[in-house]
C-alpha cells in the first residue's frame, strides 16, 4: 500500500497547478464577476492538455489514466475555482463517465471524442421540481414510438444547461411504478422542443450556469438509450463516480482554503507578530490541515479501490459524507483565523465560505449518504415511504 503519487501523477498535479495559476486564476474572476461559465476556448486549452479525458480510454480521445490521476487534476483547479473547474469534473466524474461506461459504442465514438477535445461538454439532467432524492419518482416521461423516443418534461438544477451541447436525461422511459420505469438517453442541445429556463442565482459556485431543462415534444432515436427502464442501479453505479467528483470538488475547496490561511497568518502582524505565532491560530491550522489530509485519504481510497470499474456505494458514501461536512469546518476556520479580511470580498476566503456549502446539496445530500453507509453495513436497503 503506497500513499505516495507516481511520476505520472505528480506531472499530472504539477501540469494542473501551473494551468490553474497562469489561466484559470483570472478565468474564475470573470466567472465570480458574471456568472457566466468557462469560454469555450479555455476549455479547449483544457481538451489540448489532456485534463477533459484523464481517464477516459485512448481510444476515445482521452489519456487512459487512471480514477486517482482526474481526481488529483481536479483538485488542483477546484482550488481556484469549482466553477472554472466544472468542464474537468463533467468531464472525468460526470455523465461523460455514464457514456463512458453504459453508453452503446455509436455514442461513445460519436461523443467522447468530443468532449476530451474541449469541442463540448456534456451535463446531467435528472432532478425536476418535484422529485430531487427521491429520484425513482421522476415524471418525465420518454415514450417510445418505434425507432423514435418522445420526451416531455421538465428538469430542474441542470448544471452546464444552456451551455453544455449534450445531455444525460434521466427520465421515465416505461410506464411501470418507481424504478423499474426509469433509466436513461442522450439527446443534444439544438434537438427541436428542447429549451432552457433563466439562469439560476446561487450564494456560491458562480459560473455554474444551472437552469431548468424544457422539454415538448422532443424526438430522438431509439438508439440514444443509454440505459434502459429498470437500469436505475447501472445509473447509481455510474453517478457514484460522479459523487467522488463533488467530494473532490469539496476538498480543492478547502485544500485552497488552507493554502490562503497558511499564507495570510505568517503575514498579518498583532501583537508585534504574526499571529501563526498564537497558539489559539496554530490550533485551528493543525485541525484545517487533519480534515484535508482525511479528505484526500479517503476520496483517492475509493478511487484506487475501483480503478477496474466503478466507485463502491460505501466508499463513495463514506468519501463524500466526510468531504462535505469537513469543507465546511475548514472554511469555518479559515475565515476566523483572517478576522474581519476573511469576511471582506477583496480576500478570496468568503468566495471559498459560499463555495463550500452546495457539496453537501448535491450529488446526493449528507444524510442521505449516512443512510447509504449504513445499508451498506446492514447489508439491506432502507424505505424512506
Amino acid at each position: 500500500m503506497d500513499f505516495q503519487l507516481n511520476e505520472q501523477q505528480r506531472e499530472f498535479q504539477q501540469t494542473a497547478r501551473r494551468f490553474a495559476r497562469d489561466v484559470l486564476v483570472d478565468v474564475a474572476k470573470d466567472c465570480e464577476r458574471t456568472s457566466a461559465p468557462v469560454p469555450d476556448e479555455v476549455r479547449r486549452q483544457m481538451g489540448d492538455l489532456g485534463f477533459l479525458g484523464v481517464n477516459i480510454p485512448e481510444e476515445y480521445g482521452g489519456l487512459g489514466a487512471g480514477k486517482v490521476d482526474a481526481l488529483i487534476v481536479l483538485e488542483e483547479l477546484a482550488k481556484v475555482s469549482p466553477a472554472a473547474a466544472f468542464p474537468v469534473f463533467e468531464a472525468n466524474c460526470g455523465p461523460a463517465q455514464t457514456l463512458l461506461y453504459h453508453g452503446p459504442e455509436h455514442l461513445k465514438t460519436r461523443v467522447l471524442p468530443r468532449v476530451c477535445s474541449g469541442e463540448m461538454m456534456v451535463s446531467v439532467a435528472m432532478s425536476e421540481p418535484d422529485t430531487g432524492t427521491a429520484m425513482t419518482d421522476l415524471s418525465t416521461r420518454a415514450e417510445i414510438r418505434g425507432d423514435r423516443i418522445v420526451i416531455n418534461g421538465v428538469k430542474r438544477w441542470c448544471s452546464g444547461a444552456g451551455h453544455a451541447r449534450g445531455y444525460v436525461l434521466y427520465c421515465r422511459l416505461a410506464d411501470r411504478p418507481g424504478a423499474a420505469g426509469i433509466g436513461a438517453v442522450y439527446l443534444e442541445k439544438d434537438t427541436p422542443g428542447l429549451s432552457f429556463g433563466k439562469p439560476e442565482t446561487f450564494m456560491g459556485v458562480r459560473g455554474f450556469h444551472n437552469a431548468e431543462i424544457h422539454l415538448e415534444n422532443v424526438e430522438i432515436p431509439v438508439e440514444n438509450i443509454i440505459v434502459p427502464a429498470g437500469g436505475v442501479r447501472d445509473l447509481m453505479r455510474s453517478f457514484n463516480m460522479e459523487r467522488l467528483g463533488n467530494a473532490t470538488c469539496a476538498l480543492g475547496i478547502a485544500a485552497g482554503a488552507l493554502d490562503v490561511a497558511l499564507d495570510y497568518t505568517q503575514q498579518r502582524i498583532q501583537f508585534g507578530k504574526p499571529i501563526v505565532e498564537f497558539q489559539a491560530v496554530q490550533l485551528r491550522l493543525a485541525d484545517m490541515k487533519v480534515d484535508v489530509e482525511a479528505m484526500r485519504l479517503l476520496i483517492h481510497r475509493a478511487a484506487q479501490a475501483a480503478e477496474d470499474g466503478l466507485p463502491s456505494l460505501m466508499d463513495t458514501s463514506v468519501a463524500k459524507s466526510f468531504a462535505n461536512e469537513a469543507v465546511r469546518r475548514v472554511v469555518a476556520h479559515g475565515i476566523q483565523v483572517m478576522g474581519a479580511n476573511g469576511y471582506h470580498t477583496d480576500y478570496p476566503m468568503e468566495q471559498k465560505v459560499r463555495d463550500s456549502w452546495v457539496w453537501g446539496i448535491g450529488g446526493g445530500h449528507i444524510d442521505l449518504q449516512k443512510v447509504n453507509i449504513t445499508s451498506e453495513m446492514v447489508g439491506r436497503r432502507f424505505s424512506q415511504r
